[in-house]
Parts: C-alpha cells; structure tokens; sequence
C-alpha cells in the first residue's frame, strides 16, 4: 500500500514554499522543468511499460501534487490534472527533438501536472520515454530513484513502501531547521554578502535570474579521482576548488559560489521529490598550493554542511526570490553507476537532457559516475557569449589536467587565466530588472487611509513594532513565508488580492498601501 499524499496539518517543505513564491512571481518556468531521456533497443513491451509508469507514480505520491495556500499556510494537495502517461508513434523523429518539445510543456504547480510521462516510438525495436517532472517535486537523485522504480516495475518486481509520507518528514525537516536557525543565523552573519559583480571572459552583464540558456558540454580529465585521493578531498570538494580558483584569476575578489546540497536523511533516500537546498560557498583568497586551496575549500563546505536543511532566506535578512543565489552555482551528482536493467531490451538514460534554461549567470553541472565524469557548463548568451564560455572551459580543463600532473603545485605555478575587464553593463539582481510589463500597477490612488492597518499587519508578521513605510520586507529579514502571510492577512482583512510580483518592486507598507488603494477603487 502507498502511503497517503497529505495528512491533517500537513505542510510544503521550505524549500518548495520558496521555489513556489518564485514561480508565482514569474521568476521560474521553465528553468524548473526536469527532463529525463531513456532509450529503449530491442522488442519492448509498450503497454508493460506505460503500466510501470503508473506504478512509479502510485508509488511516489509527490509526482502527483499540487501546491494551494490555505490559511497563509502552503499546503501539498492532490492534483486536479494528475500525471499525463501516454504513447505516440514518432517513427522517424529525432529524440532530442521530441525531448526539447516535452520539456517546453506546461506544468502547474497550482493545478496539475506537476510531471509528464511519454513513450515514443521510433522504430519497430526502438523506443524513447520522455519523463519531465517539476523541480517542487524532484530532484536529481529523484532521477535515480525513478529509473530504478521504472526497471522493478517492468520486471514484475514489488517497489518499495516508503517508511514515511512526505509530510512526516517535511514536519521533521522544519524542526531540525528551527533548532538550528539562531545558529545559522550567526553562522551566515560574516559570510553571506548579496554580491553581483562578475568578472568572466565575454561576460557583459550579470544576472540571477531564470532566463534562455545555451550549453557546453565536456568530460573531466580521468585522473580527477587519484588527485583528489591524494589532496584528501572528495572529487566536487577538487571541482569547486577550480571553479573558485578560476574566479579569482578572472579578478572576482572572494567571490561566492552557490553549491545543490542533498537534504536527505535515511528516511528519505528513497523518496521521489524536492531534497536540496542551495547554499553559498565563499572560499577566500587563494594561496599555497592548489592541495592547500582545497583542503580550505574543503573545510568551509564542511562548516557550510551543517547548516544544509537550512534556506539561506531563513537565516538572514535581503534575500529576495530568485532562480539563483549568486550569478555563479554548482551541482555535482555522484552516481553509483548501476545500469537499469528492463528485461528482454536494452537501455540507456540520459541523465543530463538539457531544459534549454539557465537559473543564473552560469551554472556547471556534473554527473560523476564510474565510466567518467561528464559536465555540462550552461549560461545567458544574452549576457555571456558563447566563445567566452568556452573559453571558460578551456581553462577549467587546463587548470584540471596540471593539478592531476601535480597536485601539489603551488597556485601562482599553475596554468591560469589573465584577469579580465570589469563589465560597465549594469546588474540585475534579485527583484530588480523585471519585466516592465509585469511590474505593479500606478495611479493617484490615495494610500493613507489604507497605511495604518497594513503597517499592523506588517507588525504582526514581523512581531516587531514600528516598521517604518518604507522599509523592505526582505532586508527586515522577510522571505517565501512572509510574503504569503501577508498577502492571506490582507486578503482577510481588506478585501483584496495582492499579486505576488508585487513584492519585487514594492516590498514595502506603502507600496503594499498604493497597491490596496488602487484595488479598491477599481472595485467600486
């Protein structure tokens, strides 16, 4: 029996409750959408599989939710649209074009689908499933899980009952992370700077917003293991440490890298959905030898790791809603390497089908599994050119290749890029630059009548006194929670909807009054 998709009282975790004010404030799209390739040789069994389909979803509950705010509350509910799983004949189609056109397809975190099952056919023995899934309900292990699920189904074999519902450990989740806030608070206090200069070849502004996104694709050098075995750090602890390197030789002082750190405990690796939370990982000047740099690198991701379960908006004050804490981020996923074994065919999986998007400025991607280390660098071509982003590439792999050689080369020995010319282009971060079309409504409304009751609310959420009408909601310390809160307060007690994008360029009382005003007098 699968275990039930929602309970009394049962909550969204904080990391979906902050990708999904990102998303209602038009910052996500497509960025979020997760495809998932795998290829199918030899005479399968289409309806065996599309039946297997079924059961990994009534297996994994979360693939099948939605997202309400109830009571100020985020809430998981069962999707009214529940996950499409169909078959179509594609004979004669190229897969990668039948993967981009299923990862562009609507999905709803309000309504439904939150994910898409397609199995094409594109030849008498050769066969493609297109599986697209919201970021809010998976993750890259998710990736794993749903493979493996999909390959016991098909083989006939029993998939695992989870040992909790989602809730249960969303509930569990949230108690670690209030235990640990006044200490991640403190923790964050001297490290987290909301820093948007950028410094990268053919770099001509910055952004930390989702937009459309090119991709270069490259291995990493073989002997990547060994080194890091003799550095005594793990292979992403040696990529990070390059990355951070590579910044600082572009000229980037201490810059910060934002690092998809697993939140799983062992009674959630065997759950489909959202288990990560994004954290930023400065490094500081780089000196010594590269082992040295690492090894340093190493022991601020340790200290970071202990905050892991704790969102950054929650600890500190100034994070608005965004695709990407920092222009610059990193996901390493290692792989056990295990093929998925479907009887009578072979398959092949596709771990890293390409959305088309890019969360921020750049965003290296790395699957580490036995048979290699395959990456994938994706960036804005609207603001980074694509010759530069090789280039990037170029030097990542020259600065691997000498520290395999010699891993204890000093840094100034290595091969490493001349700095590069500060951008004049300006920045956009955070709530800034939006699309103009998007942004709140003006008018001659008058907001006085209306700035009393919402510097009340404001209060109430803030539980402090005194807020003054023009002080932002973020830098008080405000985040995906308090948005919600009070727009459900407003909404109860004034009779209006606030939008969500209202709070990027109006995060305040009187930008929440005007907005109240004009609403009123457009109901009259």
């Amino acid at each position: 029996m699968s275990p039930t998709l929602t309970g009394e009282g049962e909550q969204a975790s904080l990391a979906q409750h902050g990708m999904w004010v990102t998303e209602r404030m038009g910052c996500g799209g497509q960025v979020y959408h997760m495809p998932l390739a795998i290829h199918f040789d030899g005479p399968l069994d289409a309806d065996r599989l599309l039946a297997a389909c079924h059961d990994v979803v009534r297996a994994h509950p979360q693939l099948g939710t939605a997202l309400a705010e109830r009571d100020a509350v985020l809430r998981p509910a069962l999707a009214a649209v529940p996950p499409p799983i169909g078959f179509e004949d594609a004979t004669g189609r190229e897969a990668a074009e039948l993967v981009d056109r299923e990862a562009s397809l609507d999905l709803d975190l309000g309504t439904g689908p939150t994910a898409r099952f397609r199995l094409f056919r594109l030849a008498p023995e050769r066969h493609l499933l297109v599986v697209v899934a919201h970021h809010a309900v998976f993750d890259g292990m998710s990736k794993d899980l749903l493979v493996r699920g999909l390959a016991d189904a098909y083989a006939g074999l029993p998939l695992p009952v989870l040992p909790l519902a989602y809730g249960e450990a969303v509930d569990r989740e949230n108690t670690r992370v209030a235990e640990l806030l006044d200490e991640a608070a403190a923790f964050w206090r001297d490290r987290w700077q909301d820093r948007q200069d950028l410094r990268l070849p053919g770099l001509t502004g910055v952004s930390t917003r989702a937009a459309a996104g090119e991709a270069v694709d490259f291995a990493l050098p073989t002997g990547l293991a060994v080194a890091a075995d003799k550095m005594g750090v793990t292979r992403f602890e040696l990529v990070l440490t390059a990355v951070h390197t590579l910044l600082a030789a572009y000229g980037n002082e201490d810059a910060a890298v934002s690092v998809d750190l697993s939140t799983r405990t062992e009674e959630t690796r065997g759950h489909i959905g959202l288990f990560v939370n994004e954290l930023p990982v400065r490094a500081g000047a780089p000196s010594g030898t590269f082992a040295d740099f690492a090894r340093s690198v190493r022991g601020e991701l340790r200290a970071v790791y202990r905050f892991r379960q704790v969102p950054l908006a929650r600890a500190v004050g100034g994070v608005s809603p965004r695709t990407a804490l920092t222009p610059v981020s990193v996901s390493y996923r290692g792989r056990d390497g295990s093929a998925p074994e479907f009887p009578g065919v072979a398959a092949t999986v596709d771990w890293m089908s390409f959305n088309h998007q890019v969360r921020g400025t750049l965003h290296l991607q790395v699957v580490d599994a036995p048979d290699g280390i395959t990456a994938r660098l994706q960036f804005n071509p609207a603001i980074l050119s694509r010759s530069g982003c090789e280039s990037l590439v170029g030097h990542l792999l020259a600065l691997l290749e000498a520290v395999v050689t010699a891993p204890d080369t000093d840094l100034s020995h290595l091969p490493l890029p001349a700095q590069v010319e500060s951008s004049s282009v300006p920045t956009e971060a955070g709530r800034s630059g939006t699309d103009p079309a998007a942004a709140p409504r003006t008018g001659e409304a008058d907001a006085t009548p209306y700035l009393a009751e919402v510097a009340e609310i404001w209060s109430e959420v803030f539980k402090r006194p005194d807020i003054g009408p023009d002080e932002d909601l973020f830098d008080l310390g405000g985040h995906s929670l308090t948005i919600v809160e009070i727009i459900a307060k407003v909404r109860e007690r004034m009779d209006v909807e606030l939008s969500f994008d209202l709070f990027f360029d109006e995060p305040t009382i009187a930008g929440v009054a005007a907005e109240v005003a004009l609403l009123r007098e457009e109901a009259c």
